[in-house]
């Protein structure tokens, strides 16, 4: 594997690790909203909206490594890639 494809992937395993942390917290939340404390589900929500805002983040990298920089070894759907990463979640 050539140093760039090592780079991208490192880079796609990076994102990787923070969807399924910042996806994990999204679920805690979900399962366990009084697990943050405050004064109302208006936090919990908004809190919600941040770790998604992570979430997207990172998609939206790994999205713009497959267009524009293209790995030989990347899988060829992200959305596959993506639901599988939930699953082990799960």
């Amino acid at each position: 594997m050539k140093f760039r494809d090592k780079m991208i992937k490192a880079m796609k395993d990076h994102a990787k690790g923070h969807i399924a942390k910042h996806a994990m917290n999204v679920e805690v939340y979900f399962r366990n909203a009084a697990g943050i404390g405050g004064e109302g589900n208006a936090d919990v929500l908004e809190e919600i909206e941040k770790e998604l805002d992570v979430v997207a983040r990172y998609h939206d990298q790994i999205e713009m490594l497959d267009k524009y920089f293209v790995d030989e070894t990347a899988p060829q759907n992200l959305f596959e890639e993506q639901q599988n990463l939930f699953e082990e979640i799960d």
